[in-house]
Formats: C-alpha cells, structure tokens, sequence
C-alpha cells in the first residue's frame, strides 16, 4: 500500500475457510486471503473494518462458490514488481474450468522456459487468492503442485470449476 493510504478490510465465510479481503480508498480488492495461508495478511492495528466497500466482492464470490459465476468482474489492485504484474494479468487469461502450466504461463508473458520458476514464485505470491486464479496452474505432468492456499484448498477450488 502507499503510504497514507488507508486500508479497508471484512471477513466473508466461503467453502475455502474465512476470507480475508482489503480494499484501498478506492474500493479496489488489494487482497483475498484465506487461513493460515503461505505469505497470507493479518488485519494491523491501522486499517478500519468496513464492509461497505466490499459488496460486489461478497456478491461474486458468493455466486462463484455456489457455482453460478465463472468470472469476477472486480477491480484488483494487487502491489508487486512489473514482472509479477504480468504473471498475474496471465492468471488473469485462464478461464473457469481450464487448467495452464508454469510453462505456458512463462511463454504466454514472453518468458524463457527458464523463467518457470519465477513464474511459480510470482504465483506463489499472488495476493488476490480465488479472484486470481492461481489455483488454475497446475504442473507440467498433470500433478497439482503448490498453492498458497494449500493443495486441500486447490482440489476444492478446480473441483467446483468442474476440473477434478
């Protein structure tokens, strides 16, 4: 977050676990976390608790999971390096009920193949959990391999969308 900017957050019960959502004074959605998440946020001493600019979100979500909504229509503002901004944007391609590799993603940014590991790193710390769908990437062989959610998570997720 920049500094002097304020953070907004709430708490949405989902199939996943309770969900940590924040905003920016613009409303945008600057996080979606669910417990005891790899690299997940806490909610600090300074940021306020409001759900008011959280409804869109709460809608969404509450169709996606009740398998009703296959894409998020939200504004995301999730802070990281260039480099990340364009993984995620590539997350942001794959559509409900596909699956991509750290391969494709690299190629699909313009990466060299030995870039898959950043591309991991960088979904890894994908901060817009769910919204994000980085539970859509899967490995080379078919396996599903890491998520920050945790892999119960991700079998829950691409289970819903119809996948496994």
């Amino acid at each position: 977050m920049s500094t002097g900017q304020r953070t907004y957050y709430t708490t949405v019960d989902s199939p996943v676990g309770q969900l940590l959502l924040t905003a920016d004074d613009l409303g945008a959605l600057t996080s979606l976390s669910v417990p005891e998440q790899k690299g997940g946020r806490v909610p600090l001493a300074d940021w306020l608790r409001d759900p008011g600019p959280f409804h869109a979100a709460e809608e969404q979500l509450a169709a996606y999971f009740a398998g009703e909504l296959k894409e998020f229509r939200l504004e995301l503002r999730g802070e990281g390096t260039d480099f990340r901004q364009r993984v995620w944007a590539a997350l942001d391609d794959v559509p409900y009920g596909a699956t991509t590799t750290y391969g494709a993603i690299a190629a699909r940014i313009g990466a060299p193949r030995a870039a898959v590991r950043a591309v991991g790193g960088a979904i890894g710390a994908n901060p817009l959990l769910v919204v994000r769908p980085c539970h859509r990437v899967i490995g080379a062989d078919g396996t599903l391999t890491g998520y920050a959610g945790g892999l119960d998570r991700k079998r829950l997720l691409l289970g819903l969308e119809g996948v496994l």
